[in-house]
């Protein structure tokens, strides 16, 4: 083992891991405030990340077929498409609530556990079936802009593009910004109400329909962010793209504590910081046996170590308390 390799290299490792684990946890809390509130899953959610990194590609690839895209700087442009996707991710997610769990609001559990399956596929096959349609392909690229590319080291071994600095500081500032209105605002309080009791915060006069669509729409903005992030720091969408980071968001909420907004930003960062050191470390301890392809079991393997020994996530899981 060659363990000035491993020293050397861990910096970077670190770096990485930061970037992944702040993606999953602005996927997370997509899962975790709808858990919070309506304690269902809503698998429906990697595909609204999903829109969202749609919507930033078609904004920047309509700026550069009009030769717009060099004239404006490349940050004015990458708050643009951020901002274009939390309101389209945001107002999709709205949508549905509306449609596919409302109606089924006292329904038994499972069944809008597969509604959100089915609008999951539904959403899918909708965004194919439209870039076919305009574009006659729906594997996109991200223009880039070189300022964002740009590399920064230090020293030998630290290797890291601008953009991995605007993806962590966008990633958290977004993050505290919601937990300071989940806890600060009025807002804040009657969606904590509404996840409490909801029949009690009817009739303390919250509107409890409003707050439900108001927690989607802000999950939904969350989730369409980082679909733009994504697609900056990896350059290419498609529709199949929310899948996997959406499972490992998943995890993430569930690592942390499903229902628990901390939790999912601590339980995002934990999963991107072991998959992280899984994709470099991996074939250096197991001589080779084993490569970065098996990051992904990693993932998998920590939910069900979670679901067996810790169920309700490092943090504590978040649940309404029954009288």
């Amino acid at each position: 083992m060659d363990w000035q390799l491993v020293l050397a290299i861990l910096p970077q490792v670190v770096i990485d891991g930061l970037v992944l684990g702040f993606m999953y946890a602005l996927i997370a809390l997509g899962y975790t405030m709808v858990y919070g509130v309506l304690e269902l899953i809503n698998f429906a959610h990697s595909e609204i990340f999903m829109v969202g990194g749609f919507v930033g590609v078609e904004i920047l690839l309509s700026l550069q077929s009009h030769g717009w895209l060099g004239r404006i700087n490349p940050f004015v442009a990458l708050i643009l498409i951020v901002l274009a996707g939390m309101v389209v991710a945001g107002l999709l997610a709205v949508a549905v609530e509306r449609i596919a769990y409302r109606p089924l609001r006292s329904a038994p559990r499972l069944i809008p556990l597969i509604s959100a399956i089915g609008v999951s596929f539904f959403l899918q096959d909708a965004v194919r079936l439209t870039e076919s349609l305009w574009r006659n392909a729906f594997y996109l690229t991200y223009p880039s802009f070189a300022v964002l590319n740009r590399r920064i080291e230090l020293g030998q071994s630290i290797d890291f593009s601008v953009k991995s600095i605007v993806v962590i500081a966008a990633s958290l500032a977004m993050l505290v910004a919601l937990q300071f209105l989940v806890k600060r605002t009025r807002l804040g309080r009657a969606i904590r109400a509404v996840a409490e009791d909801q029949p009690t915060a009817s009739l303390m006069g919250v509107n409890v329909n409003r707050i439900i669509a108001l927690t989607f729409l802000i999950g939904g903005a969350m989730g369409g962010a980082a679909g733009v992030l994504f697609g900056v720091q990896y350059n290419t969408i498609n529709p199949f793209t929310g899948f996997i980071p959406g499972i490992k968001a998943f995890t993430a909420a569930v690592l942390g504590g499903i229902g628990n907004i901390p939790g999912a930003m601590v339980g995002g960062l934990v999963l991107g910081l072991l998959e992280a050191f899984a994709a470099s470390y991996l074939s250096l301890f197991t001589g080779g046996a084993f490569g970065a392809e098996y990051k992904d079991i990693f993932a998998f393997s920590i939910l069900i170590l979670i679901l067996i020994f810790r169920p309700r996530g490092l943090l504590g899981e978040v649940v309404r308390e029954r009288a």
